[in-house]
């Protein structure tokens, strides 16, 4: 996914002749705290809340506080990782999307990227997931994968994460399945650091199945 296919047709932009009570009543409207400022198609920059609110005149025009206007964008080819990074790095509720001329595309909201991203690392599907620790170099995909299908599992999701200070490797799988009993001791069996699991254990099934028929022998 491309940057231009995650851009909404909800979000307004401001013209440097809008007034700052205008600009700030788009934002109220559209619950951002961050609006393009673009001119005859061009991008002119992204306005900030706070920049508006610290104007000496509600009246005076966007061009007038031009100093304050950040030229943060993305291009409308990259992966929409880089929306994702630029919305994190500087708190963005919009990411503007232009060309590198500066003609305008479009904006991408923070909402809208949190929601795509949540999709791609399987968030919104159901299963477990086991997150492991491990050295970077012992890092095998077909190893990991072959212990999670000899219990009759998938992985439906990878994503991995590097922590610099502590020099360890996280890997997150998501799997097809909610009970991870048997597939976290094979993993510790192999000698795999379980880091955390989370899913709906048998164990736990079985007990509250014991629970539910001694609640019921005793209401006899």
């Amino acid at each position: 996914m491309i940057n231009k296919d995650l851009i909404s047709a909800s979000l307004p932009v401001l013209s440097p002749k809008d007034p700052v009570y205008r600009a700030l009543q788009l934002m109220d409207d559209c619950n951002v705290i961050h609006l393009p400022v673009v001119d005859e198609e061009k991008y002119i920059g992204l306005v900030a809340e706070d920049d508006l609110l610290n104007a000496e005149d509600d009246n005076q025009t966007l061009e007038t506080i031009s100093a304050s206007i950040s030229k943060l964008r993305v291009a409308p080819g990259n992966h929409f990782t880089e929306a994702v990074q630029l919305a994190n790095e500087y708190g963005l509720a919009v990411v503007p999307v232009t060309e590198t001329d500066l003609q305008w595309v479009g904006s991408i909201s923070a909402t809208d990227l949190l929601k795509f991203t949540g999709h791609m690392i399987g968030a919104d599907e159901p299963g477990g997931i086991i997150v492991l620790e491990m050295e970077k170099r012992n890092f095998s995909f077909s190893d990991i994968n072959k212990l999670v299908e000899t219990n009759d599992a998938q992985i439906t999701q990878l994503n991995t994460s590097f922590d610099n200070n502590l020099g360890v490797l996280y890997i997150t799988l998501k799997l097809n399945k909610f009970e991870l009993s048997d597939i976290v001791a094979t993993f510790q069996r192999y000698e795999y650091q379980v880091r955390y699991y989370f899913g709906e254990e048998q164990y736990e099934n079985e007990l509250r199945n014991n629970y539910d028929h001694l609640m019921n022998y005793l209401n006899l």
